[in-house]
């Protein structure tokens, strides 16, 4: 898979630098395992963070700041980072839905980056490219419907918008038989040890919860 970072991204974030996991997988409805890091993760951030200082953690602030950047209210339509942490600081459960995106959502809550999650084979084409939805364009959030992404960063295949830090799209999103799983990890704050070790943190998940090798990481974005 191709990933190119579109002019109108490098113009409001010049910094932006991505990776991305490639890795086959097999999915499970619920490991017990995995749901024991996650209320280990929930404890340290309940006792560590509250929903104002959340806002501060640089993964999150500067995904914010390019929302502002692109045209979006962030409190609005919050970055899926903010949203699981919150969801944590408010004392809700989180959603659970299977392995994968569990998974995955663990990841984004440990390092604050927005990710996304695909069910590869149903990519349309060979690349992805990262630019910033427009308005009218039709786009299917997972569980929300119909999501107006215009003034939010996309990453679009061949057809159309696949995934954006507030939710990803139903087309293409994991589910109980999908077996080639690509992780896009966004780092707006241009920091890119801190995003490969996010990426190196999936696979070591990948590894442990989902029968897999671990894959490969691609870095893409600011040099």
């Amino acid at each position: 898979m191709n990933i190119i970072v579109s002019e109108e991204i490098r113009t409001v974030c010049p910094e932006f630098v991505g990776a991305a996991v490639d890795a086959q997988v097999v999915n499970t409805p619920y490991s017990a395992e995995l749901w024991d890091e996650i209320h280990r993760c929930e404890e340290h951030f309940r006792a560590t963070l509250t929903t104002e200082s959340l806002k501060e953690q640089s993964s999150i602030a500067a995904t914010r700041r390019v929302y502002k950047a692109c045209g979006k209210d962030p409190s609005r339509y919050r970055p899926a980072s903010e949203q699981l942490i919150r969801r944590m600081l408010q004392g809700k459960e989180l959603y659970q839905i299977d392995t994968l995106v569990d998974l995955v959502n663990l990841a984004s809550i440990v390092y604050g980056y927005s990710i996304g999650g695909f069910d590869a084979s149903k990519f349309v084409g060979d690349t992805l490219t990262l630019g910033i939805g427009r308005e009218g364009e039709p786009y299917e959030g997972i569980g929300r419907g119909q999501l107006n992404i215009a003034g939010l960063p996309v990453y679009r295949d061949a057809q159309g918008g696949v995934g954006t830090p507030t939710s990803d799209n139903e087309r293409t999103k994991m589910t109980l038989d999908t077996t080639h799983l690509v992780v896009l990890i966004n780092g707006y704050d241009g920091q890119r040890d801190r995003v490969v070790e996010n990426a190196r943190y999936i696979q070591s998940l990948l590894r442990r919860f989902a029968q897999s090798d671990g894959g490969t990481i691609t870095v893409y974005g600011s040099e």
